[in-house]
């Protein structure tokens, strides 16, 4: 079996663009995977094109050997944009393979340790009363008992810090009042802070109201700060959407810098990329809940790494119906229960995409906006 080509689709999903990539073969195998919108989202067309030129006529299976290629063969580190498209193919990579064998990929990957995914869902509102009767909701439709929201009702930028702490507090007070005991919130301050000490102020305003975890309070850049805050809080510090190979979370992990950590399989490098990751923190007694604001092409390949991988946490999820995807991804994963279910009876990923919708769909530019402080400066997005 041979690569012969490597297509890209980049389209509007749910408010965001997307980059989609098609890998197909010489015996009429193919596969498909989702690259992360980092920006800018136009590069995704040229790398992937760049990338078939290394790869192209190689058999689609010897995955290490194909990453292990573009790793060597691009030299310099890949940076965002070169991973995520890099990841994407590792994804259809593995579409292909399972497909070849007739096996769903997690069996590929040593067979299921579980028998279900569990994940969670991102809600907000205006206060703790209303995000509790979103979650309510959620829970009604699709069985979800565990969320993840921000801590801000004030603008952290123009506000007095105490004064956003105490407002975090109440506002988690008020949601832990109105939601059954045992359903979990985690908290996402989304990396805004910029004092390490902050961060432990916040964490600690939170703490009496049992967060499930507490995601990103600061950048990524200076591993030494976060061992440093790990080691002062009371709740699990939890990091890694904006790290990439394994070689950077070995850096966190080996600072014991993370109690749980947030790889996103669609810019780390792929799944086999997060699965040496995922051994490592093993290894460090750390559990991994992947970052996943994705498609279902993205949830996909998600299921398939959780449900091979025994330090796998929960997985971050979003509801793909009413958007551009329904149309596109055909029969995605959806909760039953609060949890995905595996699909034993489908060969490779377990889903399909409808390539003529993907043709359809326009591209309209996306990117981030950075706040601007009182001051005039820009803040953390």
């Amino acid at each position: 079996m041979k690569i012969t080509a490597i297509k890209t689709y980049l389209g509007s999903f749910d408010n965001r663009s997307r980059g989609l990539i098609k890998v197909e073969t010489d015996e009429g195998l193919y596969g498909w995977g989702e690259a992360y919108s980092i920006g800018p989202d136009r590069s995704v067309e040229p790398i992937a094109d760049y990338i078939f030129e290394m790869i192209k006529g190689e058999d689609p299976r010897r995955i290490e050997y194909l990453m292990l290629k573009l790793f060597q063969q691009f030299r310099f580190p890949p940076g965002g944009t070169g991973l995520a498209v890099m990841s994407a193919i590792d994804h259809a990579l593995w579409d292909i393979s399972g497909k070849a064998a007739g096996l769903p990929v997690y069996m590929l990957l040593g067979g299921r340790v579980r028998d279900r995914i569990r994940v969670y869902i991102g809600i907000g509102g205006r206060d703790g009363k209303e995000t509790a009767d979103r979650a309510r909701r959620l829970n009604q439709v699709h069985g979800f008992t565990a969320f993840k929201t921000g801590p801000y009702v004030m603008d952290p930028d123009a506000n007095r810090w105490g004064r956003v702490c105490s407002g975090a507090a109440k506002y988690f007070e008020d949601l832990r009042r109105d939601s059954p005991e045992d359903w979990e919130f985690a908290f996402d301050p989304h990396a805004k802070i910029f004092e390490p000490v902050l961060a432990l102020q916040l964490a600690n305003a939170l703490a009496p109201y049992d967060p499930y975890f507490y995601e990103e309070p600061l950048r990524p850049e200076h591993i030494p700060a976060w061992s440093q805050l790990r080691s002062q809080m009371q709740v699990p510090l939890a990091t890694g959407e904006s790290l990439y190979t394994r070689f950077e979370f070995l850096n966190l992990m080996a600072s014991h810098g993370a109690d749980i950590i947030q790889p996103d399989i669609c810019v780390c490098g792929g799944l086999l990329e997060m699965r040496k990751i995922a051994a490592i923190a093993e290894a460090y007694y750390v559990t991994v809940a992947p970052h996943n604001p994705m498609g279902p092409l993205a949830t996909a390949v998600n299921v398939h790494f959780a449900a091979a991988t025994p330090n796998f946490k929960i997985l971050e999820y979003l509801i793909p119906t009413g958007t551009e995807w329904e149309k596109c991804v055909k029969d995605p994963y959806l909760p039953k229960d609060g949890y995905l279910e595996l699909r034993e009876d489908r060969p490779g990923l377990g889903i399909e995409v409808d390539e003529g919708a993907l043709k359809d769909n326009r591209y309209v530019h996306w990117q981030r906006t950075c706040p601007v402080r009182p001051d005039g400066s820009t803040g953390y997005i």
